[in-house]
């Protein structure tokens, strides 16, 4: 039995909504150079240049890359072997986001109640996943979100007998409502299966996965590159206004359903896509 001190934990966290926060995965950055140079568009092309700018100076002046610095979501794999001591492991990953967002100047953007909209002041509480895992470790996943694509969200209830061309035409259907609020280019993240509510969480994980990779199973993978492909003949392309490269990746995550259903759920997240993993 390993034991890991919350104080570790905190100073991880605490450092993971900063650098999520202020550098560009690389996955991303690579997929964003990869569309400029590939972009047909001219003023697509203008639009991701732009973006490669913007991502260049926040990482040089270590200012945020954009001004939504999200709502703090995490997916946390605990080691069964581990054992945790000092305080409550919610109550430590919620202390790293309030040192995180408040010691690295972040916008504070979660309110306490979704009525009365008052503050919290240090962005938190966070929104955390618990997985139980084999081994002795903790493994902790950041994906700050902004509301702008958040926003933009779709769960479908589809019926067995929708198929594989129920779940294209439901994704491209939410892409083409989305249009450009959702800050394009943009990661689709889709989570097919579970339940109602265990579909949308396999959606916002799906875009964690590096932009680019594929799913293991091979029919999911081709329904990833095809519905990708017809992302981007949309046009909606870059910032919205025109151009192939609409979406960079999608990436749809998968698990059991009932012999009746077919959860859908579509997550969209803007050219910034943030993710950090971190060991511990």
């Amino acid at each position: 039995m390993r034991t890991l001190h919350t104080d570790k934990i905190i100073e991880a966290v605490k450092e993971m909504c900063i650098s999520a926060n202020l550098y560009l995965a690389d996955d991303m950055d690579g997929k964003i150079r990869q569309a400029a140079k590939e972009e047909d568009s001219t003023l697509g092309k203008q639009i991701l240049n732009q973006l490669i700018e913007n991502m260049e100076i926040a990482g040089e002046d270590k200012i945020p890359i954009c001004q939504d610095t999200g709502m703090a979501v995490f997916f946390v794999n605990v080691g069964q072997d581990l054992h945790i001591e000092g305080m409550n492991l919610t109550d430590a990953i919620n202390e790293g986001v309030r040192r995180g967002y408040t010691e690295g100047y972040l916008r504070k953007s979660v309110v306490r109640d979704p009525l009365l909209r008052e503050n919290t002041g240090d962005n938190t509480p966070a929104i955390i996943h618990y997985d139980i895992v084999p081994g002795d470790q903790l493994e902790i996943t950041i994906a700050p979100k902004g509301f702008g694509s958040e926003n933009m969200s779709k769960v479908y209830m589809l019926k067995p007998a929708d198929g594989e061309e129920g779940i294209r035409q439901s994704v491209l259907a939410a892409v083409k409502d989305a249009g450009p609020n959702a800050c394009p280019p943009m990661v689709v993240g889709v989570g097919l299966g579970g339940d109602f509510e265990l579909a949308a969480k396999l959606a916002k994980k799906a875009l964690t996965r590096p932009a680019g990779s594929h799913s293991e199973k091979a029919h999911i993978a081709k329904l990833e590159e095809e519905i990708l492909e017809l992302v981007n003949k949309t046009g909606i392309g870059p910032g919205g206004l025109g151009g192939k490269t609409t979406a960079l990746a999608v990436n749809i995550e998968t698990y059991a359903t009932h012999i009746a259903g077919m959860p859908l759920a579509v997550n969209m997240c803007c050219h910034v896509n943030r993710h950090k993993t971190v060991v511990l």
